[in-house]
């Protein structure tokens, strides 16, 4: 069997959605970007079990899957869903001295992240998983 297709690209999918992050942000580069995705993607980490957490891997892009599990203490108590300005103060807290995150982290990651993917199976997925996933990813 010949590589996946979405191995074979994965680097340039992943660049292209750096540059929608980077762009949706107002950013000057990748670089800040790549921090505000990891912060949002570890926020959302927290609040989801280890299976629920494979689920969702599952729909996301290969490099963005990598960042997704990457570091992972599974140990980390869940915390709950909260009001998503509590979240964002969680995304920001991430290299809090060289964290540009915008207010509007998570929606411009969700926003990002869903013109880079199937939407429907996305979808599928956050319906699956504990209550405040779905609003999480809001847009």
């Amino acid at each position: 069997m010949p590589v996946p297709s979405e191995y074979q690209r994965a680097t340039d999918d992943f660049y292209k959605f750096l540059i929608k992050v980077r762009d949706l942000s107002g950013f000057g580069s990748t670089h800040q970007a790549y921090t505000m995705m990891q912060g949002v993607l570890q926020t959302f980490r927290r609040r989801l079990e280890l299976k629920d957490a494979i689920l969702f891997a599952a729909v996301l892009p290969p490099v963005v899957r990598a960042v997704f599990v990457a570091d992972w203490d599974t140990n980390e108590p869940i915390r709950p869903f909260e009001d998503r300005a509590v979240m964002t103060q969680e995304v920001l807290a991430l290299r809090s001295r060289h964290n540009f995150s915008t207010r509007t982290a998570i929606r411009d990651v969700s926003l990002a992240l869903r013109q880079c993917i199937d939407e429907e199976a996305f979808e599928q997925v956050l319906s699956k998983l504990p209550k405040g996933a779905l609003e999480f990813w809001q847009v």
